[in-house]
């Protein structure tokens, strides 16, 4: 313990330097537990978008951009789905339950989902956790609309609102159905997931907005009310994609197989969790890559301790003399240096984990908001344990470097004065 508190006294003795390798080793170490904090949030985002959904069917596509463009919300479909394939397959005696989904419109820059009711019922997230209204109900009418916490959040919206809906999906858009808004009846709670960024809407809806309209934008001419459109909108000629629950999950790969063969048009099911294992896996390069900027990071500062201390080991042979003549022997004199080197990596770790949560505790709201993305403030879990141990190896393999060239200085060398 004696060695130790005259490590602590050394470094105190140099505290300014000893501030700035401290000071870079704890933004080194924030760097790097941020990535993985992020890595960590984002995967669970994405794996807990959609649970207790046996499989996701769209037209014949990869299973990457089923997922993404159904779930998610990330792109567009290579072709719809017929109504009548969708009913005879929702009929299925296999299927519990399906949710349809109808993509294609916008509304300030938000995706426009149309399906049915049974969105708000079926639809699970998490740890299957369902969805709940924090203001509202679902849509019951054509021209009624539910919205995303983080919709209703950023655009200020509350119930009752009038909205407009836009065609295709995009920022700007100057093909507007502003003859037919919808009114906001409903606002869900936050769930973490793409549902917190889309405004929903019955089929309906989607279809009575859009009749009257060829190519893209409306008849030129007709003009009907949408009281008119909503008589003449009955079923919609086709869907994106549906979710599909099914009542007994031994089915699941009987009933995949059936609807990726399907003779009527070409379809896909495919699994969410396994579509979801796939997606990561083409992140994979990515996610190895920050990770392995961070370590250099890492590095880097450690490297800068080392270099501190052999720098100073220079200026302080007379001191490891003076030691030896007390009585140090050369194993002490080696747990001095490498004592100061662990001190000033976890000293460094401690402060890079504060500056970390502080970082979160701040840019939380942020970060949701801008990225949809929730960043709890929980310990450090076990991969993060493992790489907070692997820098305190780090340094300490980093102060034996110093150390063992103390070790081998010898009393007569410290004791000559070098010109």
């Amino acid at each position: 313990m004696a060695i130790f508190s005259l490590a602590w006294k050394s470094l105190l003795n140099r505290r300014h330097s000893a501030l700035l390798t401290l000071f870079s080793i704890a933004l080194s170490c924030t760097l790097l537990l941020g990535v993985e904090r992020i890595r960590h949030e984002t995967r669970q985002a994405f794996t807990q978008s959609v649970s207790g959904t046996d499989l996701v069917v769209g037209a014949r596509s990869g299973a990457v951009n089923l997922l993404l463009y159904s779930v998610f919300h990330i792109g567009n479909p290579t072709n719809n789905i017929s109504w009548q394939s969708y009913q005879e397959l929702a009929s299925h005696p296999k299927v519990a339950w399906t949710i349809p989904i109808s993509l294609g419109d916008s509304h300030r820059g938000y995706r426009v989902v149309g399906t049915s009711v049974d969105f708000f019922t079926h639809y699970k997230y998490g740890a299957k956790r369902p969805l709940t209204f924090s203001d509202g109900r679902a849509f019951d009418g054509v021209y009624e609309a539910v919205a995303g916490s983080e919709v209703a959040k950023t655009l200020g919206y509350h119930l009752d609102q009038r909205i407009v809906i836009a065609h295709g999906a995009g920022n700007l858009s100057f093909s507007e159905h502003g003859d037919k808004p919808f009114r906001l009846t409903g606002i869900l709670a936050p769930t973490g997931t793409p549902v917190d960024r889309s405004l929903f809407v019955s089929l309906q809806g989607i279809t009575a907005i859009h009749v009257g309209w060829q190519g893209g934008a409306p008849v030129p001419g007709l003009n009907l009310s949408p009281a008119m459109a909503a008589k003449l909108a009955k079923e919609p000629d086709d869907i994106t994609a549906f979710l599909v629950g099914l009542k007994s999950k031994i089915a699941t790969f009987n009933l995949q197989r059936h609807i990726n063969e399907y003779p009527q048009e070409p379809l896909t099911a495919v699994l969410p969790g396994v579509a979801l294992g796939e997606l990561w896996g083409m992140m994979a390069l990515a996610e190895k890559a920050l990770m392995a900027m961070s370590a250099m990071v890492v590095l880097v500062g450690l490297v800068g301790m080392l270099s501190l201390m052999l720098s100073a080991l220079n200026e302080r042979r007379r001191e490891m003399a003076i030691l030896r003549a007390l009585g140090a022997n050369p194993w002490q004199i080696l747990l001095l240096v490498v004592g100061e080197s662990l001190f000033l990596t976890l000293s460094g770790i401690l402060a890079g984990l504060l500056l970390l949560y502080a970082l979160l505790w701040f840019a939380q709201p942020l970060i949701q908001s801008r990225l949809g993305l929730y960043m709890p403030l929980n310990p450090p879990g076990s991969r993060e344990g493992l790489l907070m141990a692997a820098v305190v190896l780090a340094g300490l393999l980093a102060g034996l470097v110093p150390g063992l060239r103390a070790y081998y200085y010898s009393l007569a060398d410290g004791m000559n004065i070098r010109v």
